[in-house]
């Protein structure tokens, strides 16, 4: 049962290369963004670790100001050296991939774990990925389940599916198709293509639920609009004779 459902791996470290951060925050009531990027360096150069955050923000992504991925490094790194998890997140995120610093396995996965521990949910799904695959760290599914399961209470789409599937896979956790559907569901009232996937599986196999093809249907139609190849995958293996 579940050998088609698929954890997320795109999950891993996604950071601020995989997610949608927050808009930074700025000073809507000045005039030009030239404005708001030096109220945002004022508070930033002054120690505001939020604002060192959205400043490293601007810099990646290159609103406001010339994108240099070094320079928000710098910033995240201030950030995260006070306790900020948004940054910290970030930070391991471009140590991981080697954006704006040398690529430094080890130290991602420092700050990826201040960062979970801090509450960050995103850390906390790419954490609980990095033991499930085994990457950066020594593979642990248990330890991925905890990870993922701080992560999914707190609303990350994501991390639920992965804990879905860890539940009707019987992964790191004792086997509940019934709660795997559960946590497939809320992922995929997010949006989350995997999630919308997985839970077409179910419902085209009657994996957990009374098997409703039209159901099915209408889920891997909007997971298929992700164009993930692991979504695919998954959509791809309804029509196997071998889906359970």
């Amino acid at each position: 049962m579940g050998k088609y459902l698929r954890v997320a791996a795109v999950i891993v470290l996604t950071g601020i290369t995989g997610c949608k951060p927050r808009t930074p925050t700025t000073d809507s009531s000045l005039a030009s963004p030239a404005q708001q990027i030096t109220a945002l360096e004022a508070k930033a150069s002054k120690g505001d670790s939020t604002a060192q955050c959205d400043l490293g923000l601007c810099y990646f992504r290159g609103e406001g100001v010339r994108k240099d991925a070094a320079q928000a490094v710098q910033w995240y790194r201030k950030a995260a050296e006070q306790g900020n998890a948004k940054a910290q997140d970030y930070l391991a995120a471009c140590y991981y991939a080697g954006i704006g610093a040398e690529k430094d396995t080890d130290a991602a996965l420092m700050w990826l774990r201040k960062a979970a521990d801090g509450g960050n949910a995103n850390a906390q799904g790419s954490l609980g990925a990095c033991y499930y695959f085994g990457k950066g760290a020594e593979r642990n599914v248990t330890e991925a389940v905890k990870w993922f399961r701080k992560a999914a209470e707190q609303g990350h789409a994501m991390s639920q599916t992965c804990l879905g599937t860890c539940y009707v896979r019987g992964s790191g956790v004792t086997q509940d198709v019934a709660e795997g559907v559960t946590w497939f569901r809320k992922a995929a009232e997010q949006g989350d293509a995997m999630g919308q996937a997985n839970l077409g599986l179910c419902y085209a196999k009657g994996i957990g639920v009374t098997k409703d093809s039209a159901e099915a249907e209408a889920l891997f139609r909007k997971a298929a609009v992700k164009g993930s190849a692991e979504v695919q995958a998954v959509i791809d293996s309804a029509n196997s004779n071998g889906g359970r």
